[in-house]
């Protein structure tokens, strides 16, 4: 029996708790229907925003009370991110997957913490760093004792605005001995490219998808939404949710042509 590729999915932010719901039940529908290992992702706070009056979401508590509410009545798994230290704790008590954003991944403190909770922790490589350099990301983890490790490759830098993605990172990365994620969305992403906003192109969204699980990878990062157009974040470089299950459809030949 092959194994099942894992997906994390979901809002970038929480907008309010029946979006957040509405992507959660369809996301289940379908990831069940394909027989995939999924997380439900979604943020409480966006504190790297572009803008001083961008929506960052509804913070800690609230966030944490809207997703555990989510993790109950869908029966899902929970994904989210943390920016401080001392969010660690408090996240673990609800989060399956501990995420650190990417320009965050060198924060040794914060790795620290997010590890010592035994969670899952799935590390953004930084735009600014080789996939290389994640093996001193890697032993930050692992000096605590935990070993529930995924590295996630989200693009790198290439001039201003604008990301490209190497495929060869991913094998660079599970070198490591790790899962490495691909996050199909962010990678296409044009970052401030709307002045006080960041832009980003959709279209690419599956090619990379599909790229990189052919190069490697073993799981995939997707941001969703009903109406991107209307979304509080990230609107240009997320998926339609009535796309997204053709998406991971057509994604799953390769992995399966591949595995």
């Amino acid at each position: 029996m092959k194994n099942r590729l894992m997906v994390i999915a979901g809002p970038c932010v929480i907008e309010s708790e029946e979006n957040a719901m509405l992507i959660a039940e369809e996301m289940k529908r379908i990831t069940d229907k394909l027989d995939l290992e999924y997380y439900f992702k979604a943020s409480f706070d966006k504190a790297n925003r572009t803008s001083i009056d961008s929506y960052r979401g509804p913070g800690l508590e609230k966030g944490l009370e809207i997703l555990k509410r989510i993790k109950e009545a869908c029966n899902l798994k929970i994904a989210t991110d943390i920016h401080e230290s001392w969010q660690a704790e408090r996240v673990s008590e609800v989060a399956d997957i501990i995420q650190i954003p990417a320009f965050l991944c060198r924060q040794t403190d914060l790795l620290i913490a997010a590890a010592k909770t035994g969670k899952i922790i799935n590390v953004k490589k930084a735009q600014f760093l080789a996939p290389w350099d994640m093996k001193n990301v890697v032993q930050k983890i692992e000096k605590t004792g935990n070993k529930n490790i995924l590295l996630c490759e989200r693009g790198t830098a290439f001039g201003y605005n604008t990301l490209v993605v190497d495929m060869t990172g991913i094998n660079e990365m599970k070198k490591y001995g790790y899962p490495v994620v691909m996050d199909a969305t962010h990678s296409v992403q044009k970052p401030g490219g709307d002045g006080t906003s960041t832009g980003g192109n959709r279209d690419y969204i599956e090619p990379l998808a599909k790229a990189a699980i052919a190069a490697g990878a073993d799981a995939l990062f997707f941001e969703v939404h009903p109406e991107p157009e209307r979304a509080l974040s990230d609107g240009p470089n997320m998926v339609r949710l009535d796309e997204i299950e053709g998406i991971l459809k057509r994604v799953i030949k390769v992995y399966d042509a591949v595995h």
